[in-house]
């Protein structure tokens, strides 16, 4: 280990220029949601390039390499799942005059981060004694950005790792250590017509009463406490339709869940507040916090602490595939990456190689300390 350390811990290089390519490459082919499998294929290429053990595309259409010890010789396996797809809307790839901002869908959410599992993973095939007893697997997640995250739900029926690693942007000297949960609501409420001057509220006075009490509760709730443990609540959509017998009223309404919130018994206030309304439950994803003291989050402390960071750990307000396997797989995991988060999803997305550099180099070392 030696070796690679000091390898590791001498002054920033340039990005290699062949890591440059990879990462442009990547982010050039649009990929979003249900459209991954040209980046698929060019990522497996290039895993194999690099020495991987081997690299496919699976049956879920993910991009996945392993390297270091086979399933039968491990005595540990450590899951390195980052996405391949993004939201909708191309951003052209070009690199700015600074030679390092680069600009393209997905160089943070979630390109960057998988490039930096990819790179810092084959950097210690120069050092196969690092690898005897580690069976190390990258996975390029489909379908992350849709609500079905397909690739990890896959992924998870196929291993059983002993540490796991997501990649989602973090910053190069920060770990994130929990996501909020996230449920979904469609309420809709019809009535019959009648005339205004009757008594008692129309189906549309009783949906906006529905949106009420629900904002109002996570107001309440959220009186003193942290924004990582608030529930937030957002209106995502409201319709309204008349036919000439009946008034009708759709809502759809998107929870985000903080870790140990009530959420069993607030899905049985949500359907009394309902009424006589219809109400789907649907998406819901369980809040995750892992063990800051665990020796993955250890590892990845000191990992940075030798790149020259101060490590701090971060608990996110959206959710990632850390909240799918996280509860299945039971197993140390965080999730990791270079990148700003503020920028997920925006027309301006764009990454530092610098950090990606940095990234890499974390990949690495944490990997050798497993």
């Amino acid at each position: 280990m030696t070796e690679l350390n000091n390898q590791l811990i001498s002054p920033l290089p340039a990005l290699d220029p062949q890591n440059v390519d990879f990462f442009r490459s990547i982010l050039e082919v649009y990929s979003p949601s249900q459209q991954e499998r040209e980046v698929a294929e060019l990522i497996v290429a290039r895993m194999t390039a690099l020495g991987y053990r081997q690299a496919y595309v699976d049956e879920a259409g993910n991009a996945v390499g392993e390297i270091g010890a086979t399933a039968e010789e491990a005595t540990k396996t450590i899951v390195l799942l980052g996405h391949i797809d993004t939201v909708p809307g191309y951003i052209p790839v070009r690199i700015e005059p600074d030679g390092d901002t680069i600009y393209g869908r997905g160089s943070v959410d979630a390109k960057g981060p998988f490039a930096s599992f990819v790179l810092g993973a084959a950097a210690l095939l120069a050092q196969p004694e690092l690898l005897r007893d580690k069976r190390i697997v990258v996975v390029g997640a489909v379908e992350e950005e849709a609500p079905t995250s397909k690739g990890a739900r896959f992924a998870q029926h196929n291993y059983r790792p002993d540490y796991c690693i997501i990649g989602e942007p973090s910053a190069w000297d920060r770990v994130t250590i929990g996501y909020k949960g996230t449920l979904q609501l469609r309420y809709e409420l019809a009535r019959e017509l009648k005339h205004t001057a009757a008594d008692g509220p129309s189906a549309f006075e009783e949906g906006v009463e529905f949106w009420n009490r629900v904002k109002e509760y996570s107001t309440a709730f959220n009186v003193e406490k942290k924004i990582s443990e608030t529930l937030q609540a957002a209106l995502r959509g409201i319709n309204s339709a008349s036919d000439g017998f009946h008034d009708t009223i759709t809502l759809r309404v998107g929870l985000r869940v903080p870790y140990g919130f009530p959420i069993e018994e607030f899905k049985t206030q949500l359907r009394e507040w309902a009424g006589d309304g219809t109400l789907e439950v649907f998406g819901e994803e369980q809040p995750i916090t892992s063990d800051k003291n665990s020796l993955l989050v250890r590892a990845f402390y000191a990992a940075i602490r030798e790149e020259g960071g101060q490590p701090k750990p971060l608990k996110k307000t959206g959710t990632s595939d850390m909240n799918v396997l996280g509860p299945v797989w039971n197993c140390p995991i965080v999730a990791y990456g270079p990148g700003d988060s503020s920028l997920d999803h925006t027309p301006h997305e764009h990454a530092s190689l610098a950090e990606l550099e940095r990234g890499i180099r974390v990949i690495s070392r944490v990997l050798a300390k497993l």
